[in-house]
């Protein structure tokens, strides 16, 4: 029986206290999914709510995870239970502890902004921006950006990491990449754009900015973003 306040598991054959990777990721593409979902609802509707409820949420987690016990962190017991028939992949959590301990201070920065004094600007979109990039390299890719600046401190050296990225060794061939790998993605990414300019529709006629339904909500006007409702909206 795990102590309520630990940051860890004790695996026999590991120098340090290891967290499982496999459930990591996937807590962090809940959280990344939900942040997404709250984000655009912000971005495309000016509609609020959805953040400020997930930022609540998002500090709660952290909290748990950084201070008591990330066992009990609700996002790791979702990730925990869709990957508990998953071979467990250990990795370090002393680097996990800092990585989410930037995560909980944007956590607090964003609940002061949002939730208690109800900013609207540049600010907000900075740091949820922030937060979404930290969560998708970590669930899309597993690459924690946050322990990159780990181990640039000072007498600090993460162990243990996911795919054995800390350790110097070889890549196996199936791994390697050469010029042949280069031009594939770069004759898919021709393709793509030929046929996004060749699928462009032509550009409908667009209404007069005096008209009144071209005049911009108050909340794009707070947020900066007249211009863009202007476009959406299709008007000069």
């Amino acid at each position: 029986m795990p102590h309520l306040f630990q940051f860890g598991e004790t695996i026999a054959g590991y120098d340090t206290p290891v967290l499982n990777e496999r459930e990591v990721r996937a807590a962090a593409g809940i959280l990344f999914f939900c942040a997404l979902v709250a984000f655009m609802h912000a971005w495309l509707q000016g509609n609020f709510h959805y953040t400020q409820v997930f930022v609540i949420a998002f500090l709660i987690d952290f909290s748990i995870r950084v201070f008591v016990n990330p066992r009990y962190a609700p996002s790791m017991i979702l990730g925990r239970f869709a990957v508990r028939n998953q071979q467990p992949e250990w990795a370090g959590a002393p680097q996990k502890r800092f990585a989410w301990a930037i995560g909980f201070t944007l956590a607090v920065i964003m609940f002061y902004l949002i939730v208690l004094n109800n900013v609207i600007g540049p600010i907000n979109l900075i740091v949820c921006g922030t937060c979404l990039i930290l969560m998708f390299f970590e669930s899309a890719f597993g690459i924690c950006l946050a322990c990159l600046i780990y181990n640039a401190l000072p007498n600090r050296r993460a162990a243990h990491c996911p795919g054995g990225v800390c350790e110097v060794k070889q890549h196996h061939e199936s791994l390697r990449l050469n010029r042949v790998h280069a031009l594939i993605v770069v004759a898919f990414l021709s393709i793509i754009a030929w046929v996004e300019m060749r699928t462009l529709p032509e550009a409908a006629p667009k209404a007069a900015t005096t008209s009144p339904d071209c005049i911009p909500p108050d909340w794009a006007v707070a947020m900066g973003h007249s211009e863009i409702w202007k476009l959406h909206n299709g008007c000069k």
